[in-house]
């Protein structure tokens, strides 16, 4: 070939900016070099058919048998032109125009020189690219077909110039969408919407307000990744935590009209896989609060204001519509680690948006969902900081009897809500927790550490009567005298995920440090694989052959249950990654680092996509937890209440962001013991003497390195 093609396809992303970050756009840019001594003519055409109506909810079978969409009916596509762009418009008149399949798309370049197709022969044995093909490689243009011969039908862009001699032309399409009838994602009767479309009546006016725009937006997106790549992290944290991102922009996550942001656990092929926001899986990212803080903040909105009863009862997935009295709406059970998650969730983001309004409005919510744990036949029904009840929780099972999983969110739940109920002047609930943290963390670690690492002592209820309501999923067992499902004397690979979470969130130690470390070490020990070849694992397989990570379980001591939880043989990555994240914030950076090279190695592209960690579905949220790295390596911690920011003693150049704002930091040790420091805050530079007076209003006011010290 004569020429040297690069592709540069993209959306808008721009961390603090979510409607400039959700334009429903995709941007395709083909830098195009001439490598031979002469001038060419080169052609560029994209083509896409009108599959409007096509989305999987109607399907057919080829002489195959393989799956075949349909649903189009009467689409159609128009040329349109303005002054800055023009291209092709599809629409349908025959899909119903409330189906959650009906909108509009749009194809269009900013290139003057095009030509186009609104239709195309018949398809019978692929004739239409065929034709096609004849059309557009005579000459590098296309002869408009007027007739329609299919109900989806095919439109085709065709842009040609003349490239000189060694030069580089880029050539520019863009996609756009619209599709305003979301359903709920429970029945799919009602119409939700989508946040998206209130801002656009159509494909093309997405166009027509943004492409003017697209040069800023694309020069911020720019600078957000330059700034991220070009710190000084180890490669597999920027990649991992990088690349993960993309499941913000994927089917995983929606708005609804409103603003608010939901999300499904991951997608299927055809469907999202796992409605609710589930809170025992959402509990582990830590991309959207860190990058796009506004949107974590209605998700705490929902969870607190829409799926939490009276007596502190929080459904882990919430329903669609919402409904304003909780009393009255459909709830799921309440997960154990999904609530006391959500309570350090909710201090969390508190702490990013320095927004004491809203602890204010939730507070008494926050101290209704800890205080759940204290009920009759609850998980503390005893307040003695020990779960020893019914726990349903993120393997799908219930556990009986305390266990570290869900015993160290538990005391992070108690450590956050003390730490709220000061700020609120709660004294004696602030007392309580600190109780209870304390007596539950001296016998977690008496009774639950065996030396190497903490395990489950299980607890049976008497009988179904000691289980308060609403506990109990139903996907667990059966038997209560001798349940399945358990994890007993395991070694589990997020063991300390509640650790995991109270470093993120600079609460301290839940559990005496030598014990975490050393059970981040047997970790490594019993979960770390080298390959698969001789390994059993009875369900999903996401690591295979010569592949390395880190599986769900091991008994090293003996005692695996007959019938462990559903997913101990398997890897998943956003588990590793709590395992891994941990052993970054103890020291143990080799370690940590070699479990996310393993990750990354798995999604390498040439077995996986490099943007899809999948778990229970396609770019699955629980694997952002990888942004948690960025924060271990960087020692980020940032209070907007008390408005200190505090970074690692290490040298470096570190990309930071809280999930408003963005900047970098940039640590030179002196030829002493000094550090200095320069911060770049949203673009400016602030020398460590002019930090005060530069940092915009209600931001940072004092600057800590690793030991806690402030910049002086």
């Amino acid at each position: 070939m004569p020429v040297k093609v690069k592709m540069i396809a993209y959306n808008p992303f721009i961390p603090a900016d979510a409607d400039a970050s959700g334009i429903p756009i995709a941007i395709f840019k083909y830098e195009v070099t001439n490598t031979t001594n002469q001038n060419i003519s080169v052609a560029i055409s994209g083509n896409i058919r009108n599959f409007i109506g096509m989305d999987g909810q109607k399907n057919t079978s080829n002489w195959k048998k393989d799956v075949v969409p349909v649903g189009a009916k009467n689409n159609l596509n128009k040329y349109l032109k303005s002054d800055d762009l023009q291209g092709i418009y599809m629409f349908s008149n025959g899909v119903a125009k409330n189906a959650s399949n009906w909108g509009t798309m749009a194809l269009s370049t900013p290139d003057k020189n095009v030509t186009y197709r609104t239709s195309g022969v018949g398809n019978a044995w692929q004739r239409t690219m065929l034709d096609f093909w004849d059309d557009f490689s005579a000459d590098g243009l296309l002869v408009e077909k007027k007739e329609v011969a299919d109900e989806n039908p095919m439109a085709s862009l065709a842009t040609k110039r003349t490239i000189a001699a060694g030069a580089t032309e880029v050539f520019t399409f863009y996609f756009s969408w619209h599709f305003p009838n979301r359903k709920d994602w429970n029945d799919g009767k009602q119409t939700i919407g989508n946040y998206y479309t209130t801002r656009y009546k159509d494909a093309w006016e997405v166009l027509s307000k943004e492409v003017a725009n697209l040069p800023k937006l694309t020069e911020k997106s720019l600078q957000f990744v330059k700034a991220f790549v070009s710190s000084d992290y180890a490669p597999q944290v920027k990649e991992a935590a990088l690349f993960n991102l993309s499941t913000l922009r994927s089917q995983t996550v929606f708005r609804t009209p409103d603003g608010k942001m939901f999300g499904w656990e991951g997608v299927m092929d055809r469907v999202g896989s796992c409605y609710g926001s589930c809170t025992h899986v959402w509990n582990y990212e830590q991309a959207t609060p860190f990058l796009f803080g506004s949107l974590a903040k209605t998700m705490r909105e929902v969870e607190f204001g829409y799926a939490l009863r009276k007596n502190g009862h929080m459904g882990f997935r919430v329903y669609l519509p919402l409904k304003k009295d909780p009393e009255k709406a459909s709830l799921s059970v309440a997960a154990a680690d999904g609530q006391m998650g959500t309570i350090m969730k909710f201090y969390r983001d508190w702490q990013l948006s320095g927004d004491d309004s809203f602890l204010k409005k939730y507070w008494k919510k926050v101290k209704s969902a800890l205080g759940f744990a204290w009920v009759k036949g609850g998980w503390d029904a005893d307040k003695d900081g020990v779960m020893e009840g019914a726990q349903h929780n993120t393997m799908d099972v219930e556990y009986f009897g305390a266990n570290p999983q869900m015993q160290l969110w538990y005391l992070g739940a108690l450590k956050a809500a003390e730490k709220m109920a000061k700020a609120m002047n709660d004294k004696k609930f602030a007392n309580k927790c600190n109780r209870l943290f304390k007596k539950g963390s001296d016998w977690t670690d008496k009774n639950l550490f065996n030396g190497s690492y903490y395990e489950h002592k299980i607890e049976l209820p008497k009988s179904k009567n000691d289980i308060a309501k609403g506990l109990v999923a139903g996907m667990g067992s059966k038997k209560l005298k001798d349940p399945d499902y358990q994890l007993s004397k395991g070694c589990l690979v997020d063991q300390l995920v509640g650790q995991y979470m109270a470093s993120i969130l600079g609460l301290g130690y839940l559990v005496k440090k030598e014990n975490i470390q050393k059970t981040l070490q047997s970790i490594l020990k019993y979960n770390a694989r080298d390959n698969m070849f001789d390994y059993f694992n009875n369900m999903r397989s996401y690591m295979m052959g010569d592949e390395k990570g880190l599986v769900m379980a091991s008994w090293p001591k003996g005692g695996r249950p007959k019938v462990p939880f559903p997913y101990w043989g398997e890897t998943m990555t956003g588990f590793e990654y709590t395992a891994a994240v941990g052993m970054l914030y103890e020291g143990l950076e080799k370690e940590g680092l070699g479990v996310i090279q393993n990750i990354r190695d798995r999604y390498q592209g040439n077995r996986r996509s490099p943007f899809d960690e999948a778990e229970c579905g396609r770019h699955y949220a629980r694997a952002m937890a990888s942004w948690a790295a960025v924060l271990a390596q960087s020692g980020f911690h940032y209070s907007g209440v008390d408005k200190k920011i505090q970074f690692t003693e290490k040298a470096g150049k570190y990309f930071w962001s809280n999930g408003f704002e963005i900047g970098e930091e940039i640590i030179i040790p002196d030829l002493g013991k000094n550090v200095v420091r320069k911060l770049r805050f949203d673009g400016i530079l602030i020398e460590k003497d002019d930090v005060r007076p530069k940092l915009p209003k209600n931001s940072v006011i004092d600057v800590f390195y690793g030991s806690g010290e402030p910049l002086k």
